[in-house]
């Protein structure tokens, strides 16, 4: 479908004149929990160091410590989906709360475990599981709520500053727990992670999120995972987002996966590499406070695709530079573009997806995101086995550059859809004596339109984009039939797979919708007629 467009105050090209990266703070809430966000990342990046060096301590072997990034990372892909089915069926304060008690809880016992000498290799390895479980069913929800904090016009400089504060923490967390380590011994690392939750625990605690309305049936985590793919699949604008930066992270994820076999090759100290992924890191702060100036002079599309060409431009010129100075002004550029390319599309991904299936789009952007990223980073190293570095970074940056041709057939708006809900639809009137439960079904919708012969043509081309609607809010089948005894008249169908999904598609329909329906219904010559009928089985 073409959408309509919701339209803030904006410069020339579209940018909001009045964005600032810093006017997000404005909100006590966002400000509050970006600043426990810090010390919380903070704790996470130390308590990965303390991990690897515990590790490495016990002597436990080089697949032991690789093991320690797998249980940091699988996670996100096993529960991806369901943590953002739940993050859309439960209250979000509550699941956030939930989720930081458990991971405090965990880290609790993992400090008290190091403290006292009864930790494992193993048992190591499933406590860091458990943590990163709990972050893998939090980020989907955490990163929903962020349109609820924020004015949608500030979710660009919103995500900049999330982006300025996770570079910050990686920063400081890192050296911070090497001082600490040698200086106390390694469970401080562990017990000032275990602290980092405090702040974040009592920011969210202290929320009064407004309650959400909703008089449809809640959705169960089977259902809802499902019409989340189902959403993904027919909202055009979303899916190509989602591919496109899936595309993206497959290339340019090349750098961030070579970067350590650069520095060694650079120079043997491991200070080369912390001083290379340090100037990547400030690279993407500086790119957070140029983001807001350029939007308000280029277009979304013109800013996100300048950023995917100097990431690829740089990482194609550090497979043949050799001087350590040069390579971290690289770093540097580098890092300004990445966080240019992830923080608009990231803010369009919560612009573009309603409330009622925002975290759950959001997790699946962070599975195709983290899968693009992961995958990229298998091939360009198997690459550089076999062919040299300088070989796998030339074709990684050169993929990184053709993407931006993407642009052309996935261009990404300069204005959003209003997709608030717009339930306008009556309810179906049930007779009394009809026994009719939630899990009824499948449901048969029949929409009768008696149409004006003179435009035929445009009324099925109409329904043919509303096809895509239909689906995306819960049709699993879907067709439009002509009366062969009255030839204006033409009788739409779609298939629900029980009633309470049914109940569902009328709050799924937002204020986007509106001019498609409203252009559906010019072409007809009086009211619409509307039957819903029940899968007929002989008990009933």
């Amino acid at each position: 479908m073409e959408p309509t467009l919701s339209q803030p105050p904006t410069g020339e090209h579209g940018a909001s004149t009045a964005a600032s990266v810093w006017r997000p703070l404005r909100g006590r809430t966002f400000r509050d929990l970006l600043i426990a966000d810090i010390f919380s990342d903070v704790g996470t990046f130390m308590q990965s160091v303390g991990a690897a060096w515990l590790m490495v301590s016990l002597q436990a072997g080089p697949m032991y410590v690789a093991l320690t990034q797998t249980a940091s990372a699988l996670p996100f892909f096993l529960f991806a989906l369901p943590a953002g089915a739940l993050g859309d069926i439960c209250d979000r304060r509550k699941l956030i709360l939930f989720t930081e008690i458990w991971m405090a809880l965990v880290a609790i016992a993992l400090a008290a475990l190091v403290i006292t000498g009864f930790i494992s290799p193993w048992l190591l390895l499933a406590l860091t599981f458990a943590l990163s479980a709990g972050d893998a069913f939090e980020t989907p929800t955490w990163r929903a709520v962020l349109p609820e904090l924020v004015a949608t016009e500030d979710l660009e400089a919103a995500s900049a500053l999330n982006g300025i504060e996770f570079n910050l923490a990686r920063a400081i967390g890192p050296g911070l727990a090497g001082l600490l380590i040698a200086s106390f011994g390694i469970g401080t690392a562990f017990v000032a992670n275990a602290a980092s939750f405090i702040g974040v625990i009592y920011v969210v605690a202290r929320w009064k999120r407004p309650r959400r309305k909703q008089t449809a049936p809640t959705e169960k985590v089977i259902g809802a995972t499902i019409a989340a793919l189902r959403y993904v699949r027919y909202s055009t604008a979303v899916r190509a987002l989602i591919i496109r930066s899936g595309m993206v992270m497959f290339f340019a994820g090349g750098l961030l996966a070579l970067l350590p076999a650069v520095a060694h090759n650079v120079s043997e100290s491991p200070i080369a590499f912390g001083l290379l992924l340090g100037c990547f890191g400030v690279g993407a702060i500086l790119g957070a406070f140029v983001l807001q100036p350029a939007r308000a002079r280029w277009s979304t599309e013109a800013v996100a695709s300048g950023g995917v060409m100097i990431m690829g431009i740089a990482t194609l010129a550090t497979g043949f530079l050799r001087e350590l100075p040069v390579l971290g002004a690289v770093m540097l550029v580098g890092g300004a573009a990445w966080i240019c390319f992830i923080s608009l599309v990231t803010a369009l991904v919560q612009k573009l997806a309603p409330d009622w299936v925002r975290a759950r789009v959001l997790a699946v952007f962070m599975l195709v995101f983290q899968g693009g990223l992961a995958a990229g980073s298998a091939l360009w190293g198997t690459i550089a086995e076999h062919a040299g570095i300088p070989t796998s970074l030339l074709w990684a940056g050169l993929g990184a550059v053709a993407t931006t041709a993407l642009g052309l057939i996935w261009r990404l708006p300069d204005t959003t859809m209003d997709v608030t809900p717009w339930n306008h639809w009556r309810m179906p009137v049930i007779p009394e004596g009809l026994e009719l439960g939630l899990e009824s079904g499948p449901v048969l919708v029949t929409v009768e339109y008696v149409v004006n012969r003179e435009h035929t043509s445009d009324f099925l081309k109409a329904m043919q984009r509303y096809e895509r609607v239909r689906r995306r809010d819960g049709a699993s089948r879907w067709g439009i039939y002509r009366d062969t005894e009255h030839p204006d008249v033409y009788v739409e169908t779609f298939i629900v797979h029980s009633w309470a999904e049914h109940l569902r598609q009328h709050e799924r329909i937002t204020s986007a919708d509106r001019a498609l329906e409203e252009r559906v219904n010019s072409y007809i010559l009086k009211e619409s007629k509307v039957r819903h009928l029940i899968y007929a089985t002989p008990n009933r």
